[in-house]
């Protein structure tokens, strides 16, 4: 079991989802948590990574490490996406094995699923059919992440699992509307339009596809909470349970903004997997329940843009 004194490793805690992992584990009393920033220690380099491990050998592992982005960057880079999300999960995974490392968390996403997955999606629909275009690089490098655990825990005698997330979004999120996700890249140009007097909303695609949005500190909660669990399966889903059309963000957005933009669509662009919905029902077998609060979720996240949109310009 995992207590308030155990040694846990957060790779990649300055992005993201690794700072609000971070945070949540320091609030709820953990006092022995290791991190190194990305110029003290490049995970790409194996002999570093596991040098890193074998001199700390921490006890349980999160890896939120990874090269990540919107539909721009995954269709644009997926040499990078590819061997560098191989590269940093390979190196971590088996680094850990090597140091004694008997608990770890990979996290995943929910673009391992197929394009036309059926939906919601169950954790059995995994490897059923193709999967989408524009990010596949990435989603490949997610389900060997997620194999290797698998194979590392039944072969080796260890506790290594995923969990998979949908669309995650908080502070620390990405704002660069070339490499972000949908909502901060919809938030930004939202705000922006507002600023700027522009009664034009430009959105990629249809705005008919359909994404699951998590709160970040809310994925970090689900860390928490399944980390003292005996897990059976090698990965769960967790979610939100509920997915909405690109348009009914939009239109949210702009309800909590206070202006009212007409909506254009560019449908030359990808609208990406047309429907991306989690079945959390084995999470919730283990007790897990999700938060849906975009109210106050949005407050946070918004604030935090107001607090840094100078480096988001």
């Amino acid at each position: 079991m995992i207590s308030k004194n155990s040694k846990i490793y957060i790779a990649g805690h300055n992005g993201m989802v690794g700072s609000a992992i971070t945070r949540k584990l320091k609030q709820k009393g953990f006092k022995n948590l290791i991190f190194k920033d990305k110029n003290q220690l490049d995970l790409v380099d194996q002999k570093k990574t596991f040098q890193f491990l074998k001199r700390n050998k921490p006890e349980f592992v999160i890896l939120a490490a990874a090269r990540v982005g919107g539909i721009v960057a995954n269709s644009k880079y997926k040499d990078k996406f590819l061997y560098e999300n191989l590269q940093i999960q390979n190196n971590i995974i088996h680094g850990s094995y090597q140091a004694g490392v008997k608990n770890l968390f990979f996290l995943g996403s929910s673009c391992i699923y197929p394009k036309f997955c059926k939906q919601p999606m169950k954790e059995k629909y995994l490897l059923t059919g193709s999967l989408e275009e524009s990010n596949d690089a990435y989603a490949i490098a997610k389900i060997a992440g997620l194999k290797m655990c698998q194979y590392y825990t039944d072969m080796l005698n260890l506790n290594y699992k995923s969990l998979m997330p949908p669309n995650l979004y908080g502070p620390n999120d990405n704002f660069d509307l070339n490499n972000s996700h949908f909502y901060p890249a919809l938030l930004k140009k939202i705000y922006y339009s507002k600023i700027n007097n522009k009664k034009i909303l430009n959105i990629w695609g249809t705005g008919k596809a359909k994404r699951e949005l998590m709160f970040v500190e809310d994925f970090a909660d689900s860390i928490i909470f399944f980390m003292n669990k005996k897990i059976k399966e090698p990965f769960i889903n967790i979610g939100i349970g509920k997915d909405y059309p690109i348009k009914w963000y939009a239109k949210f957005l702009m309800k909590k903004m206070s202006v009212k933009l007409k909506i254009k669509y560019d449908k030359s662009k990808p609208d990406g997997m047309p429907k991306k919905c989690l079945d959390i029902g084995l999470a919730k077998k283990y007790g897990w329940k999700p938060k849906n609060d975009f109210g106050k979720a949005f407050d946070i996240t918004f604030n935090y843009f107001l607090k840094n949109k100078k480096k988001f310009k």
